[in-house]
């Protein structure tokens, strides 16, 4: 790999040889700087990723950096609106059809699934199946930039809520999935849908991973001393967290309330 874009200010421009982020301007506590849209291919044929929310503004500002390049396909990490919103009208812009794992959001023929390859140019994004974070949860590798693309399962910052469509197990699972390919691939990025890019995948996964387990045994601990509802146990467990995010934790909380059995 020739080395990744990681600028300064940001994410935005930010990715690897083969892969721009055009950062989308919805930043929140739950987006952190924005949603990422990537952009995959050098040539006159590209893919893009995640396109982001319905936002005017966004979606021109990607049709005006590929004026001159075709978009093959719009495919999405999942179907969560801060990721697909913007979907429908920018394949009204490009004439490309989306593809997801949910046929909800496809538009088109076909859909996307774990072990499919999607070829662009030279390129190809292999599929990798991992729910967790929602039910239709993908990331892409990119082996020409020994990369992943990773939407929500991994964050550039922090951690990923389980969202009311995700499982706790199946995360768990995609983590360790995750972990085992970048092991096996050699995988030197990770390129999330949210936050700057991870230049150390293994440490990065190894830490989601160990973050994980410590939540569950700290709600194991929060339940053990008393706490009877999730708002209780967010409370304590999530004490050091800025009171904005406690809704977002709250969801993970009965998430692993469901996978410790205990909801």
């Amino acid at each position: 790999m020739s080395g990744l874009r990681i600028p300064l200010e940001g994410p935005d421009g930010a990715g690897t040889e083969h892969a721009l982020n055009l950062l989308a301007p919805n930043p929140s506590p739950m987006t952190l700087d924005g949603t990422n849209t990537w952009v995959v291919g050098l040539g006159e044929e590209v893919l893009v990723v995640d396109p982001g929310p319905d936002d005017e503004a966004h979606l021109a500002r990607v049709a005006a950096h590929l004026r001159d390049r075709r978009v093959t396909a719009i495919l999405l990490t999942h179907g969560h609106h801060d990721h697909s919103g913007g979907a429908r009208a920018f394949a009204e812009l490009t004439g490309a059809p989306v593809r997801a794992l949910d046929p909800r959001h496809r538009l088109g023929d076909e859909g996307l699934g774990d072990g499919d390859v999607v070829g662009v140019g030279d390129l190809e994004l292999r599929v990798l199946g991992t729910p967790g974070h929602s039910a239709d949860s993908l990331c892409f590798w990119l082996p020409a930039d020994r990369a992943v693309l990773t939407g929500d399962t991994v964050l550039g910052r922090g951690t990923t809520v389980i969202a009311p469509d995700g499982d706790l197990a199946d995360y768990l699972r995609s983590l360790d999935r995750l972990r085992a390919t970048a092991e096996q691939v050699g995988a030197e990025a990770l390129l999330p849908g949210h936050g700057p890019v991870l230049p150390d995948p293994i440490g990065a996964l190894d830490g989601y991973i160990a973050h994980r387990r410590r939540r569950l045994d700290q709600i194991r601990a929060a339940r053990e001393g008393g706490a009877a509802t999730p708002a209780e146990i967010v409370a304590i467990v999530y004490a050091d967290v800025d009171r904005s995010l406690w809704p977002a934790a709250e969801m993970s909380v009965r998430a692993q309330l469901d996978y410790l059995g205990d909801a």
